[in-house]
């Protein structure tokens, strides 16, 4: 049973295409990367941006270089398009994810069946539990000489270049 979007709908909605718009081929069926496109209302070079950045994007190449997608690649790339842009995960956010809970999580989460975890604001490493130490008064002081160094250079600066015109673009 599929689960519900974030706003109570079912998945399908404008964060997460369905399969509904290729009727004409088999589920287990390959698909183009200009099918895969339009199913997952991408422009191309999304999905060729998206192989560089998750190594687990590889549709086989054929001839002429074409790229012909595998059901699961499908759910992966519809995956991943959920992360970014129907729950705001960054790139580096949906990788995490992806490294953490697996390819078959990111997949069950393109086909509605799971629901990744809330996203967090940064990508980046934890803010420590405990605060830095107050500065000193050596330090406090060595800071302050800089600023009024900075601030000095800024009239002298100020002094030899007259103001900028703004210009109505």
């Amino acid at each position: 049973m599929p689960i519900e979007d974030e706003d109570g709908s079912e998945p399908g909605g404008i964060d997460s295409p369905g399969r509904a718009i290729l009727p004409e081929k088999e589920p287990g069926a390959f698909r183009t990367i200009s099918e895969v496109a339009e199913d997952l209302d991408l422009p191309q070079h999304v999905l060729r941006f998206w192989e560089t950045r998750f190594t687990q994007v590889r549709p086989l190449k054929r001839g002429g270089n074409r790229r012909y997608y595998r059901p699961d690649d499908v759910d992966l790339l519809r995956g991943i398009r959920r992360l970014l842009y129907g729950q705001g995960y960054t790139i580096r956010g949906a990788q995490r994810v992806l490294r953490e809970r697996g390819m078959r999580f990111v997949q069950a989460v393109g086909r509605g069946e799971q629901v990744a975890p809330a996203f967090v604001e940064s990508d980046h490493e934890q803010e420590p539990e405990t605060a830095p130490p107050p500065l000193g008064r050596a330090d406090r002081a060595s800071l302050t000489a800089v600023l009024d160094e900075l601030r000095a250079c800024r009239r002298a600066l100020g002094r030899l270049a007259p103001p900028r015109q703004e210009t109505d673009g």
